[in-house]
């Protein structure tokens, strides 16, 4: 919630165990739903994984099983960037440190995809914006560190209580 001190700027991931990456817990990194975007009116203008000059998530090229090439993400490291009709410009942060394995090249087509997908809680359809894989023995420390639904419901609890 709040990340880097950006009111209702709330991201969400979703962490999943997988047998294929050998217990360790991938997680898909997409937009909570208070997130300014997904309130009504927002329309999505453009999606960018260009980071910088020298930095874009989708040359990120990732093989083997060890996960060689992989981008190296920190907790705040830029996922994209995404303008929206009405001119703002919002960074998505990784939330977690991890390789990235994957970004959503879908969204960069169909923009809306991230829309529906994640008002609707289906983020991790077609609606999510990255897939990162933590480190095996910081995977619990990450879980400890997210907020569960009930704790984020609260958050959004007090959010509509002190803007009454």
């Amino acid at each position: 919630a709040d990340v880097k001190g950006r009111p209702c700027e709330d991201f969400c991931v979703l962490q999943h165990s997988n047998r294929r990456f050998f217990f360790f817990r991938i997680c898909v990194i997409t937009l909570a739903e208070a997130h300014p975007l997904l309130q009504s009116g927002k329309t999505i203008k453009n999606i960018n994984y260009q980071i910088s000059a020298n930095c874009s998530r989708l040359q990120n090229k990732v093989s083997g099983k060890s996960k060689r090439g992989a981008q190296f993400l920190t907790e705040l490291a830029p996922l994209c960037r995404i303008s929206s009709s009405d001119g703002e410009e919002y960074t998505i942060y990784s939330c977690i440190r991890g390789r990235l394995i994957e970004v959503n090249e879908n969204i960069l087509n169909n923009p809306a995809l991230l829309q529906e997908k994640a008002r609707h809680f289906l983020p991790s359809t077609e609606g999510y914006i990255a897939v990162v894989l933590p480190k095996f023995e910081e995977s619990k420390s990450i879980t400890q560190g997210l907020l569960t639904q009930k704790e984020y419901d609260e958050v959004l609890l007090k959010r509509r209580s002190s803007a009454s």
